[in-house]
């Protein structure tokens, strides 16, 4: 998307090395035999110390690439065979972790006293920020820039793999997978001595509910476990860095769907029963249209560029 920013190779070295190739003509007639060995052994070692400096400035370079860039090399290669349910290896979704844990606010050019981080001025539902970093059909890279109370409503990530790393701030976050092998019914009532139905209604087990401060670690969802549907509440301004494998795409049946959630005990299914002590654990989910009040602005993003080769 850009080009590369290397830090500052140019300065010392280089005239270092135009100083060492200066020759002193002065004393050219009187050099002897002797003395042009001694130059020899001397252009020797200035060849020796040239190579030092070229190696000094290539690790110069690769010491400058930005955390961004190494996070979007290290995506080509753990996403390069991503498609719809495809999770990549064990060691590849630790690798990609690892570079994530390791990025901070300030790497994505992000500070806490932006304005998309302050707290909304009306009653409305805040407006959430989103900051496009770069999209493939393998994968994307966003940063979702939260107010005080934001939302991000419950939603899916259908055949998809999510790493999510919160930069700053503290967010509450809930979040559920699907269990399988039992009937999703759309004639379930709230009431089983009441007729009244209700749109289809499916089970689904709580995976995290819980707050997060930054710093922590990235967390993962996977196609099927890890809590594919998940809801992101600010309970701090704050700011999450998400990366997809494979991004959302309604023409490869990856479209994004949003739910209500329900306790457990709000609907009768027949021929599914939760023991007394756990139904806090589960909630029935159903599908509904993106909500009205959520409003999602899309906002240049600022951070060090991206070379693709």
């Amino acid at each position: 998307m850009g080009r590369a920013r290397l830090s500052n190779i140019e300065g010392e070295d280089y005239s270092e090395l135009a100083r060492g190739t200066k020759t002193n003509t002065e004393d050219t007639n009187k050099v002897s035999n002797t003395n042009k060995n001694k130059n020899t052994i001397s252009s020797d070692s200035r060849g020796k110390k040239n190579r030092r400096r070229n190696k000094k400035i290539t690790m110069s370079a690769a010491a400058a690439v930005s955390p961004v860039q190494r996070l979007f090399d290290t995506c080509k290669d753990v996403f390069a065979l991503a498609g719809t349910g495809i999770v990549p290896s064990p060691d590849r979704i630790e690798q990609l972790r690892a570079v994530l844990d390791e990025i901070q606010l300030e790497d994505v050019g992000l500070y806490p006293q932006m304005p998309f981080f302050s707290p909304p001025v009306t009653r409305r539902a805040p407006k959430i920020t989103y900051l496009h970093i770069y999209e493939c059909e393998k994968f994307s890279m966003g940063i979702f820039c939260l107010p005080p109370s934001g939302v991000l409503p419950l939603h899916n990530h259908p055949g998809m793999t999510v790493f999510s790393k919160l930069l700053f701030g503290t967010m509450h976050i809930k979040s559920y997978d699907w269990v399988v092998d039992v009937p999703s019914n759309a004639s379930a009532a709230a009431d089983p001595s009441q007729t009244v139905q209700h749109p289809e209604v499916r089970l689904a087990k709580v995976k995290v509910d819980s707050d997060f401060t930054s710093p922590c670690n990235a967390s993962i969802l996977y196609p099927a476990e890890g809590g594919n549907m998940h809801r992101f509440t600010a309970v701090t301004a704050c700011a999450v860095l998400d990366v997809l494998g494979p991004p959302y795409s309604e023409d490869e049946g990856r479209p994004c769907t949003y739910y209500f959630d329900y306790p457990f005990t709000k609907f009768s299914v027949d021929g599914v029963t939760v023991p007394e002590e756990e139904k806090d654990k589960y909630a029935w989910l159903q599908e509904r249209e993106k909500p009205e009040d959520l409003i999602v602005g899309a906002a240049k993003y600022t951070g060090p560029e991206i070379v693709e080769d």
